[in-house]
Order: structure tokens, then C-alpha cells, then sequence
């Protein structure tokens, strides 16, 4: 393997402590050389060799990395991944890619000139849930679809600790935040819709951001409904599909957060398995026969993302999440808000 791509994480917040630093430390083709940290130096705690910086700038401005991760608040991601393109660095950003589409745009041209990647942090794409349920479109199992629906649902009345996420600011609420999961998936599955209808809300007593969502997702001869809600105690499914041949139904199931929250590293055995607990529900016709049977959901896999950026930046691969990918999650967001404040379905 090439010399390492030294990489600078931007924060050693929830996302940094899970979803970066155990992967970067992981794959042998990156080296977590530089964090930003004010205070508590966690990271150094757990990787001895790393780098502090005080603040973002300061580390972009470190002439030795190659990749800076840009996981800090969304209405951060433009001007923190403008920095590194102009220090000629390539930038994982996390979703969303930025808050409006015309700043995603800005920055895909920047790119373009700097001759650097801009890689969308998409995880969810890995996850072991998502990952049947592509199979099961794919393959035609149920055959072909006319009815989606996917959620991604909480029960928290209370107010996050992190008031950035609360603040009625650009880039907060529910549909910035977990909505770019469900659009992204949706997206990655079936492509972009036609036109979208929107419901975005504030239920949460004390809160003045968004906190739940429906999306309707016009397509030729599909309907793709999203919805995310902080007030939801019993959960439905995660993944309700229905078809000309048979449905699947899939509860959200993927591990792998929770065992990175308890500082298991990625490279544990049979790392992300899902419990056979969790599997799909397949109803069906197989060769002219009624069929209902549990789908095994497999593995879900972080660390698939990390070896799709090490093959795009040394190997000249594909980009595993491109700028134009996010920046389309962000257009239906937008459609989505316009939507709901208009009552009306939005063309894209």
C-alpha cells in the first residue's frame, strides 16, 4: 500500500469519537495525523500520535495533510470545506452536504478547479438494513415497485445538549439532520423524483426547529414517502416496500453505531452481523409460488466508505459519495420546505 493519507478530523465530537477516528485508525491507508480539540484532548487519549489544533482553521492550514473530515455543525460544512479545497486538500464532509443547493454548487466548482475530490459522508448507504433493501429492489424480488415507505423514527420530548442542533438556525432540524439519510437512500435506489410534496413540523413542545417530516416522492409509477418524527414510542417499520409480485418489510437494525458508542473497533470478528431477530420479511411469488420467508440482512460496514475515498484519491476510482449525490439530497430537501410552506407539490 502507497504512503498513508494523512488526515485531519475537524471534530472529536459523537461523529468523530464513532464514525471517523476508529476507521481512519483501522484502514493501514490512512493516518489520523491532526484533530481539532479547545479543551479535552479525548482523541489524543485514544490515539497518542495524533495532532491537536485549537480550531478548524489552524489544522487546514497544516501543509502535511491530505484529507480534512469536515464533521462540524451543517451550517459550518461550505465554508469549513471551501477552506480546505483553497489549502488543496480533498474533503470527506458530512451530510448535509451544505445547507442551500447554491452553495453546493459553488463548492463542486471549486473543486473542479482545486483538482481535489469533495466525498459526501454517507454512512447509512453501509448500514445492514439498507443494504437488503437495495438487494431486494435490485433483484426484483418483490417485482416492480409501486409503494415506499422508510422512517427513521425517535421518542425524545427533551431538547438535544447540543444547542447548535436546536438553535432556529440554517441547516438544523430533522430534515437537514435524518432526512438526509432517507433522501440519500431513496435517491441511491431510485434516482431523482420528479416532483416532491412536503409536511415539515415543530411537535416538540419546547423546540423551535423541525422535528418531524413526510416527504412525498413523485415518480413515473412509484410513490416514495419519507418520514422522520422525534415522537414516535412505538416504531413502525423502518422499510415497507411493496410491489407487483410481493412485499418486504425491515425493521432498522444496524449495529454498528451502538458498538462503536462502546469503543469496539471495527476490525472485530463478523464486525456489524445483524441478529437473525432482525431479518426481513419477504412475501412473495418465486416460479409461480406464494413464498414467505425472513431475508438475512448480512453485515452493515462503515468502513466500506473509508476503502471507497482511499481508492478515489490513490487509486483514481469512482467517488464513492459524490459532491453532485449530496447536492441533490439537498435540492429535495429544499423542495420539501418550499413545499410545506406553499401547501403545494414542488417540480424539481
Amino acid at each position: 500500500m502507497s504512503t498513508p493519507i494523512k488526515t485531519g478530523l475537524c471534530s472529536y465530537g459523537h461523529s468523530g469519537y464513532a464514525f471517523h477516528a476508529p476507521f481512519l485508525h483501522v484502514h493501514p491507508g490512512f493516518e489520523l495525523t491532526a484533530v481539532t480539540e479547545r479543551s479535552k484532548h479525548l482523541a489524543q487519549q485514544r490515539y497518542p500520535s495524533v495532532k491537536i489544533y485549537p480550531d478548524v482553521m489552524s489544522m487546514i492550514g497544516d501543509a502535511s495533510l491530505e484529507l480534512i473530515i469536515v464533521n462540524t455543525p451543517n451550517y459550518s460544512h461550505y465554508e469549513y470545506t471551501k477552506a480546505a479545497l483553497l489549502a488543496g486538500k480533498h474533503v470527506v464532509v458530512e451530510k448535509p452536504f451544505t445547507v442551500t443547493s447554491a452553495e453546493g454548487e459553488e463548492l463542486i466548482e471549486l473543486a473542479k478547479k482545486q483538482q481535489k475530490l469533495i466525498i459526501v459522508y454517507q454512512n447509512r448507504r453501509y448500514d445492514s438494513d439498507y443494504k437488503i433493501v437495495r438487494r431486494v429492489v435490485e433483484e426484483g424480488l418483490i417485482g416492480d415497485v409501486l409503494e415506499v415507505e422508510f422512517h427513521y423514527d425517535r421518542f425524545k420530548e427533551e431538547l438535544s445538549y447540543k444547542k447548535h442542533k436546536e438553535a432556529a438556525s440554517p441547516g438544523t432540524g430533522v430534515l437537514y439532520d435524518l432526512g438526509s439519510h432517507l433522501i440519500d437512500q431513496a435517491l441511491t435506489i431510485f434516482g431523482m423524483p420528479e416532483a416532491v410534496f412536503g409536511d415539515v413540523r415543530i411537535i416538540r413542545r419546547e423546540s423551535v426547529v423541525d422535528d418531524y417530516f413526510e416527504l412525498l416522492l413523485y415518480y413515473p409509477s412509484l410513490r416514495v414517502r419519507l418520514k422522520s418524527s422525534y415522537l414516535v414510542k412505538e416504531a413502525l417499520p423502518a422499510y415497507i416496500l411493496h410491489g407487483r409480485k410481493g412485499s418486504f418489510i425491515k425493521s432498522k437494525s444496524d449495529i454498528q453505531e451502538a458498538l462503536l458508542m462502546k469503543g469496539v473497533l471495527p476490525d472485530a470478528p463478523d464486525w456489524g452481523a445483524e441478529s437473525p431477530a432482525e431479518w426481513g420479511l419477504l412475501h412473495t411469488e418465486k416460479d409461480g409460488k406464494t413464498v414467505k420467508e425472513f431475508l438475512p440482512g448480512g453485515n452493515g460496514n462503515y468502513l466500506d466508505f473509508y476503502k471507497g475515498v482511499y481508492g478515489a484519491i490513490r487509486e483514481g476510482k469512482p467517488n464513492p459519495v459524490t459532491p453532485e449525490e449530496g447536492l441533490n439530497v439537498v435540492k429535495v430537501i429544499e423542495a420539501g420546505f418550499r413545499s410545506s410552506a406553499e401547501r403545494r407539490v414542488v417540480t424539481l
